[in-house]
């Protein structure tokens, strides 16, 4: 299982932060205090961390996209239920009418008349000739009648199996989209397993030293959470930043969203729900979602994007610190907005 609680017991956050900040990615940034000379053994496990968390973000991005591609096939199969149910009562319109169509199209063929002028070569009798003049108006308006109606039911028809036609093949598109996207997640789950196994490996080389270097400080030097609480002011952003701030030391597990223990994008949901917003799953799609916000704006509880991918993501604290789950190995804590790339920033 990808998210054995076992192997997940030691306390996590962004490596990738914390790390490649120091030079393992191109774009500059400024270290954690607690990691300006990491280790080799750091460096690897850093560079395996990061690569598991953008395969984590891509997982949850792929499943946002199967659910819509599920509900495009749900809502084309309820659309070919409904096009096949108007084109089975237009049917049932063209077969009322047939019969006056076959027996019009086998009088026809025969030679009949049954015209007006016809009517007077053969009656015996003016009487004669009105009661069949009559009766042959009769039948010829009806006649009409049920001719007008095949011509109409029979176009409805048409029209109803081109609507059903239609549909089914977004059906089978949708079903089509919806079947490459389970592939796509299924590689994707074993491609982060894999990864997460490597992370494991690495972490168990390290030394005690090593992995306390890892973890780090909860807070950046001179920060602490009452600090950073005293400044909230009321506001939605403000409270799921104050639910954030609760599990300040919480383990980081790929794809958890707690309430003990979070993923990156898995913390902002999770804070944000308690608020009673439900985020997006990814950090990609809480990218595109709420309001844009440019850097010099940002107010406490505004999600914060990093890394050209979108593939991390934390809560504005305020002075220019973030709350965030960070990789495996590292707990939840607070850090320097500057510690990563920055991508962009939402309001919720």
């Amino acid at each position: 299982m990808v998210f054995d609680r076992t192997k997940r017991t030691l306390c996590t956050g962004l490596v990738a932060g914390a790390l490649l900040a120091v030079g393992i990615t191109a774009p500059p940034a400024i270290a954690d205090p607690a990691v300006d000379n990491p280790t080799a053994a750091l460096e690897h496990l850093a560079d395996l961390s990061r690569r598991s968390e953008q395969t984590n973000e891509a997982l949850h991005n792929a499943g946002i996209d199967l659910e819509a591609k599920q509900a495009a096939e749900h809502d084309a199969d309820a659309r070919l239920a409904a096009d096949r149910d108007v084109l089975a009562l237009a049917q049932a319109d063209v077969d009322r009418f047939r019969p006056t169509i076959d027996k019009l199209a086998a009088a026809n063929y025969r030679g009949a008349r049954t015209n007006r002028l016809y009517s007077v070569l053969v009656s015996d009798s003016p009487q004669q000739l009105l009661d069949q003049m009559s009766a042959l108006g009769v039948i010829a308006q009806q006649t009409a009648d049920d001719v007008d109606g095949y011509r109409v039911a029979n176009n409805a028809a048409a029209l109803a199996a081109a609507a059903s036609e239609r549909s089914a093949d977004a059906a089978r598109i949708a079903a089509e989209q919806s079947r490459t996207l389970r592939d796509e997640l299924e590689r994707q789950r074993a491609d982060l397993q894999k990864q997460i196994d490597d992370v494991y490996a690495a972490f168990a080389e390290l030394s005690d030293d090593e992995k306390a270097v890892l973890a780090g400080t909860p807070f950046p030097p001179g920060v602490d959470a009452a600090t950073i609480l005293s400044k909230l002011a009321p506001g939605t952003g403000s409270a799921a930043l104050r639910a954030a701030m609760t599990r300040i030391g919480d383990p980081y597990v790929w794809g958890a969203t707690g309430p003990d223990q979070f993923d990156c994008s898995g913390l902002v949901v999770w804070a944000y729900r308690q608020v009673g917003k439900n985020l997006p799953r990814s950090s990609q799609a809480q990218a595109q979602g709420g309001t844009p916000v440019s850097r010099d704006q940002l107010q406490p509880g505004d999600v914060v994007i990093f890394y050209n991918d979108a593939s991390h993501v934390g809560l504005y604290a305020g002075d220019g610190n973030i709350v965030h789950a960070s990789t495996f190995g590292v707990p939840v804590k607070v850090q320097s907005v500057d510690s990563f790339p920055f991508h962009s920033a939402r309001r919720y």
